[in-house]
């Protein structure tokens, strides 16, 4: 039985840590540090060091690293060891330098053309403001990743930055209010996280889960998930075992692990952590999926965190609970009993609103891939058109608001099933909308379109940014009234009339939906390569350089690097695919057609007199298919060897998506076709069927 209090954070050189082995001023001057958001030291982050490399040796640690996140979408490390020469010895060393700066490549990582290949300098920075752990023996140290120009090469640091922008506009807001204990405003976290598990070996024996992460030719089995019985479903002891193992080597991460259980589609899971600071929990969710990766391998599982691993059946997303903290634990997106009369709380809702509404491209911008344009849309994921869900109390208010009206307070009560013995219990104010990309439950926002790789740190940037313009708008108007309380129901007002065509809380999936949307002049960017060039556009700009998250070298840095990913991820799902067709399927179907001839063939040397139509009509229908395979195999080989890249990551991506993207889509419904026509024992790769259920 794990002993959770005692394994929980074990591995963390945490505040308890800290408190024990650092002298009392160095913990204080650390603790100020990290509230007051002010560099520390040298003399104090010797002192740190000193302690830190002492409890990271005490653990088992040999080596440090300076642990960051670049933008290739994962994290980075380089391993040093503690070992120092000392006359003819060792000792064990770790530097206060050592702590706040590290010298990776910079050249060798994504940065979208400003940085040349002999230009290599780059310096990681220590972030106080999350701990350090240890991971394999190997002491990690949180840190911001920049080029030698100071250009921001990572996601934490424009990360960062926006919680800096958040937290200045906010304050401004609660001053207004006559709030001046509030020293901070933290916007926090809690990602949800979707994923599957599938068997190693059988995952191993196929290509394109092994390069790409997603089956890229696959029959839709006769069961998949038409009956819903895997959503909330008893757990198979395999997976029991691998959430066990999960949470116990999370709690020792100081990942505060806590809901697990059997997602809608056969083989996916969901895993929840209880929120926590923004950044934190961008860290948290890296840490995440990583163990998630290494623990499946420990069970001889593999787990895809690819956002449509499986054509025909649910892909998995990533669900961004945001919400506003102050420092004394206020959470200013709590509507609080009497939400209509919380004239605070209405405020901050009506600038998430017009954020929301006037950003529309950047909320989808910073969900993009070429992994989850495959899943927005369908009956899975919200649609590509973003709209807010509030529910019908907070709509109701805010209808009786732009119309001058009273609002009537529906008394909710208690919900009642309609049987005795059951207990009663208080009826939320609002019911849940699966559908909607940005809903409001309860007292914060859930941002339902993130794609299950991703890190969260995009989204989170855009939301923490577009809020803080909201809300800066509003002070520059609030701090020059003379009748604030008029001032700011005015504002409420023309906030709601002007911003309520973001308000949606129907079927989003609904083609009526869609039709109402471009009445209302939302936007539907249906792929990654339609919203990017919204990016640099002098909106965005203007944005994040005013509130300094990203300069416009910044930006354009990300469009070429996000471009650049994108036809780089189809161009690798072609030449994967180009492989499995010329080196497995076209041999495995003519294979298959060679033994029904060769069976009619012997049929008519015992006796001319034997039929073969059996024989003749499932050749003629394979032979007919294979030629068609052929045909769209040649016509994609060709569409991915014939273009040569240009300099433009734009025309670059819009080939993939246009050209290369519809050859492997046509080529893959003629081989899904084949493999059910296909005998089993000739079919070069496990089934949907052996990979979604043999576990």
């Amino acid at each position: 039985m794990t002993n959770i209090p005692e394994i929980f954070g074990c591995m963390v050189f945490g505040d308890a840590a800290m408190k024990e082995r650092l002298p009392s001023e160095t913990y204080d001057s650390v603790k100020k540090s990290i509230h007051n958001n002010t560099p520390l030291s040298l003399e104090d982050a010797n002192v740190v060091a000193n302690a830190m490399k002492d409890w990271a040796i005490e653990k088992g640690a040999t080596h440090f690293t300076h642990w960051f996140q670049p933008m290739t979408g994962i994290t980075a490390e380089k391993h040093d060891s503690f070992v120092s020469p000392s006359g003819e010895g060792i000792i064990m060393e770790f530097s206060g330098k050592e702590l706040i700066k590290g010298e990776p490549d910079a050249s060798s990582f994504p940065n979208g053309g400003i940085r040349a290949t002999f230009e290599a300098r780059g310096y990681t920075n220590w972030d106080p403001t999350s701990y350090a752990f240890i991971k394999d023996k190997v002491l990690c140290i949180p840190t911001a990743f920049c080029a030698y120009t100071g250009v921001a090469l990572d996601k934490k640091t424009p990360l960062l930055r926006s919680i800096d922008a958040l937290n200045t506009q906010a304050l401004r807001i609660l001053r207004l209010f006559g709030n001046t204990k509030v020293k901070r405003v933290i916007p926090t976290v809690g990602p949800e996280q979707e994923y599957f598990l599938i068997d190693k070996e059988r995952c191993e024996k196929r290509r394109d889960l092994m390069y790409t992460g997603r089956t890229l030719f696959g029959a839709k089995p006769p069961k998949g998930q038409d009956l819903d019985d895997h959503y909330f479903g008893a757990i198979k002891p395999r997976v029991q075992a691998f959430m066990a193992e999960l949470d116990d080597e999370l709690w020792k991460l100081g990942v505060l692990a806590k809901t697990e259980h059997n997602e809608v589609a056969p083989a996916q899971h969901e895993f929840a952590p209880i929120y926590t600071t923004t950044n934190i929990a961008t860290d948290h969710n890296q840490l995440t999926m990583e163990t998630m990766k290494k623990v499946a391998a420990k069970h001889n599982l593999v787990c895809l965190l690819h956002e449509k691993p499986f054509a025909g059946i649910n892909g998995s997303g990533k669900h961004n609970n945001w919400a506003l903290s102050t420092d004394n634990g206020k959470n200013l997106l709590d509507p609080g009993k009497t939400p209509s009369e919380n004239a605070q709380f209405l405020l901050f809702l009506a600038a998430s609103i017009k954020a929301v509404d006037d950003y529309q491209e950047l909320m989808r911008i910073s969900i993009a891939s070429a992994n989850n344009d495959l899943r927005l849309g369908g009956d899975e994921a919200p649609p590509a058109i973003v709209s807010i869900f509030l529910g019908d109390e907070l709509t109701a208010i805010l209808d009786s608001i732009e119309s001058g009206t009273p609002y009537k307070n529906a008394k909710l009560g208690d919900m009642e099933i309609g049987v005795n013995v059951l207990p009663h219990f208080p009826k939320d104010n609002t019911d849940r909308n699966r559908t909607s990309p940005f809903a409001f439950t309860g007292n914060k926002f859930e941002f339902r379109m993130l794609g299950s790789s991703a890190s969260v740190a995009n989204p989170n940037i855009v939301l923490n940014t577009i809020i803080a313009e909201a809300l800066r708008q509003f002070a520059d108007e609030l701090e020059n009234a003379e009748d604030f309380g008029a001032a700011v129901s005015k504002l409420i007002k023309r906030t709601i009339k002007e911003h309520k065509r973001i308000i949606f809380n129907g079927d989003g999936y609904s083609k009526e939906w869609q039709d109402e949307a471009e009445r209302r002049g939302l936007k539907n960017f249906k792929t990654t390569v339609d919203c990017m060039p919204h990016l640099i556009s002098k909106k965005s700009i203007d944005l994040f350089t005013t509130h300094k998250v990203f300069s416009e070298i910044e930006l354009h840095s990300r469009y070429e690097i996000y471009l650049e990913q994108y036809a780089k991820v189809i161009r690798i799902e072609a030449l994967t695919a180009l492989d499995m067709l010329y080196k497995e399927i076209i041999p495995a179907v003519a294979s298959y057609i060679k033994d029904l001839a060769d069976s009619a063939a012997n049929k008519k040397t015992i006796s001319p007199a034997l039929s073969t139509k059996f024989e003749e009509r499932i050749i003629a229908r394979l032979t007919a298919l294979a030629e068609e395979l052929c045909n769209r195999t040649s016509e994609l080989d060709t569409a991915v060897h014939s273009a040569t890249p240009t300099s433009n990551a734009l025309e670059n991506a819009v080939y993939v998506k246009d050209v290369i993207l519809m050859k492997m889509n046509e080529a893959r419904r003629v081989a899904d076709e084949l493999e059910t026509l296909v005998g089993e024992k000739y079919w070069p790769y496990p089934t949907y069927g052996e990979l979604l259920f043999k576990i």
